[in-house]
């Protein structure tokens, strides 16, 4: 199996986890290869070491830069977006052209847009914005993968004790600052980093799973729901309040797509498919990466 994106929050977990499981896994990286299992790859040049996806029975691509990293200027919207379709391009193409049966490309429920509080499952068509425009084009770059069986992943906010949405909140209540966002009404698509492993394994391993899969937990709660769980579980209140203009002035147009937006989002496919979540609830979620 061939990982792209490995370096990651997710993919420093997947690359254990799917060796655990006795796959054999190469991962591409963009710089000199310092270890065995690493080959090298240009997606600006669409160009791989000879050989890189020789055999391989599965390609899962996370390649992506961070969606709140920076702010949205327009040249960062451009490369958020190059980020994505680019590395996603190459490698549909390259999997077509070299018989690997099946692609695991990422996504996010960010496709739906801003969702209130209605229900979405992988039927519901794409939002408006942004962020939904952006998974919309990310998908649309699977396409040359003719003859494969593509899934395309849409993550939800990943609990993982090492960072992510979690490393950046625990330190803010440890300080007794946490509180929720807005009025605190959106809806958290949540998952934990151990279900999102064990999800993106499912996905390559289930030949009978293709297309839009949610990668989130089955029971989303609010924003104020989720920074009120934390609290409990942390040992620290969350009484506080941070304004809608504030976090617009700090984050700027993430604010309203990332921050102060959610999605309801269920993970149809994969409760259809017999996948069975090791941390159903938030609460168990956040007390499993708090306790790691």
């Amino acid at each position: 199996m061939v990982i792209a994106g490995s370096s990651g929050l997710i993919g420093t977990s997947l690359v254990p986890a799917l060796r655990q499981a006795r796959h054999e896994v190469i991962r591409l990286v963009r710089t000199r290869p310092k270890a065995p299992d690493e080959r090298i790859w240009d997606p600006d040049a669409g160009t791989f070491d000879e050989g890189a996806l020789d055999g391989a029975d599965a390609v899962v691509n996370l390649c992506g830069a961070g969606l709140g990293d920076k702010r949205w200027t327009p040249q960062r919207k451009r490369h958020l977006v190059y980020s994505r379709t680019r590395p996603t391009s190459v490698l549909a193409r390259a999997v077509a052209e070299r018989g690997v049966p099946v692609l695991v490309n990422g996504s996010g429920v960010g496709y739906y847009g801003d969702c209130g509080d209605r229900i979405v499952t992988e039927s519901t068509p794409a939002g408006t914005g942004f962020l939904a425009n952006l998974c919309r084009r990310w998908e649309a770059a699977t396409e040359p993968a003719t003859g494969v069986r593509v899934v395309r992943i849409r993550s939800g906010l990943v609990l993982s004790p090492s960072g992510g949405l979690l490393g950046s909140l625990k330190p803010l209540f440890a300080c007794m600052l946490g509180g929720r966002l807005g009025d605190g009404r959106q809806y958290m698509p949540w998952i934990s980093l151990d279900d999102e492993v064990a999800a993106i394994r499912f996905a390559v391993e289930n030949p009978d799973i293709s297309g839009p899969v949610n990668l989130t937990g089955p029971a989303p709660v609010t924003n104020a729901e989720f920074t009120g769980t934390l609290g409990e579980v942390l040992g620290r209140p969350a009484p506080w309040m941070v304004p809608a203009f504030a976090l617009r002035a700090v984050l700027g147009e993430f604010a309203d797509e990332g921050a102060l937006a959610g999605q309801r989002a269920l993970p149809t496919v994969l409760e259809q498919h017999g996948f069975t979540f090791q941390h159903p609830s938030v609460d168990a979620a956040l007390a499993a990466a708090v306790a790691a």
